[in-house]
């Protein structure tokens, strides 16, 4: 690890690391393995496609409408406290799954679950990231988010331990886990270098405080406030393009597995194979592309050609009649997903600065959630309705087309308050 100012590794990697972590235990134990929770509810009480898609909708809904006060609450009190109650939320709420026995206990558990990750989940810790680290940002957050795929990589152990041990076991000792170690982890996180002796990166700032656009040339640093930032197109446009990459993110986390299995006739197993190698494809392709290239190309541009991935992989799974067009689907969508998913914060940091960065992410979350709320939803209805994913799949993947613009339109505003 790189030094800090006092000769010793800067304190800002070691936030990194506990990102890591924390993304770890999201990344497993709700975006990765919520499908095979829902092909085993669907056996045992026969609920339909929609309602349990409705259930991950309504739980991003929440989650996308806490954004704004979860951003503030960030910005004034620091990510700390945020992400420790989190954690304990979280455990609570898989310690509340393991015993749900109807639609009502369901939806009341996975309520808790998601507003436990939410709250101890990327966005604090993504504005802790934004703050500690400047020319290094999106390698920053690219480590940290990995955390994500990586949990991927362990779905299929979770998966054996579903099969062997039975989904409510593996729920208590899941909230267990999470209790032990989400909590010590969020204890690492601290808000700002400053009040602790350290600057971003670990390096003094320079008297001039510039800021190194990807094409070389230099521009003042600006701070926006959220009401600053919401009045420009580019607030509107990167939340927009970040929805609809959603849109396909989230129907891909609930209906995988289930399409794997119900449509194509693969095992549980085969299916969290694929949900393993996306995952081994999406952490380096956050390392390289979403952390080096990140860094120093255009993050818009970038972000423009993984949703033009996003778009194509999700075709691929829709027309998909052998599994190696399954395991392609894999690779293409976890090359879009690794790439653009640490933009999303690298590229807002960039645009409005760091100073209100949990508010302006936060309130960008109202418009991010129709795309986790949605994707679920179009995929899961007409899934019931025409018995096939397939009409699901080619809409979600139009809408991620479309996202391609909005990034495209997405330019740099102007700021209104340069630092000195």
């Amino acid at each position: 690890m790189p030094l800090g100012l006092h000769g010793r590794v800067f304190y800002g990697w070691w936030i990194v690391a506990a990102g890591f972590g924390l993304e770890v235990l999201i990344g497993i134990l709700v975006f990765h393995v919520y499908g095979a929770y829902v092909v085993l509810l669907r056996h045992e009480f026969g609920w339909s496609k929609t309602m349990l898609s409705a259930a991950f909708a309504l739980a991003r809904a929440e989650s996308g409408l806490l954004g704004p006060l979860q951003g503030w609450l960030t910005d004034r009190f620091g990510p700390r406290a945020l992400i420790q109650v989190g954690m304990v939320v979280f455990g609570v709420g898989y310690l509340l799954l393991s015993q749900v026995n109807s639609p009502v206990t369901f939806f009341l558990a996975f309520f808790v679950i998601a507003l436990g990750s939410s709250l101890g989940g990327y966005l604090p810790t993504g504005v802790a990231l934004v703050n500690w680290f400047r020319r290094r940002r999106a390698t920053a957050l690219a480590i940290a988010s990995s955390g994500m795929p990586v949990g991927g990589l362990l779905t299929p152990l979770v998966v054996s331990a579903l099969e062997h041990f039975g989904w409510r076991w593996t729920a208590f000792v899941s909230g267990l886990v999470i209790l032990v170690a989400g909590v010590p982890l969020g204890r690492v996180v601290r808000h700002r270098p400053e009040p602790y002796g350290e600057w971003p990166d670990g390096e003094p700032l320079a008297p001039s405080t510039l800021a190194t656009r990807p094409t070389g040339s230099t521009v003042a640093v600006v701070e926006f406030t959220a009401r600053e930032a919401m009045r420009t197109p580019a607030f509107w446009l990167i939340s927009l393009g970040h929805g609809s990459a959603l849109l396909v993110v989230s129907a891909v986390m609930v209906h995988l597995l289930p399409y794997v299995t119900e449509r194509l006739g693969y095992s549980l197993q085969e299916g969290a194979r694929v949900v393993a190698l996306m995952a081994v494809v999406q952490v380096g392709a956050q390392l390289l592309g979403g952390g080096w290239a990140g860094d120093r190309f255009s993050k818009r541009a970038l972000v423009v050609a993984c949703m033009a991935m996003h778009a194509a992989a999700l075709l691929l799974l829709a027309f998909a009649t052998r599994f190696w067009m399954v395991a392609a689907f894999g690779v293409l969508h976890g090359v879009a997903w690794g790439i653009r998913g640490p933009l999303m914060s690298g590229i807002r940091a960039d645009y409005f600065g760091r100073a209100a960065f949990g508010t302006i992410s936060g309130f960008s979350s109202l418009i991010v959630m129709l795309g986790m709320m949605g994707g679920p939803l179009v995929a899961g209805i007409l899934a019931d309705r025409t018995g096939s994913y397939r009409p699901g799949f080619v809409i979600l993947a139009m809408l991620a087309g479309l996202g391609s613009v909005f990034f495209l339109l997405a330019r740099r505003p102007i700021g209104p308050r340069p630092t000195s």
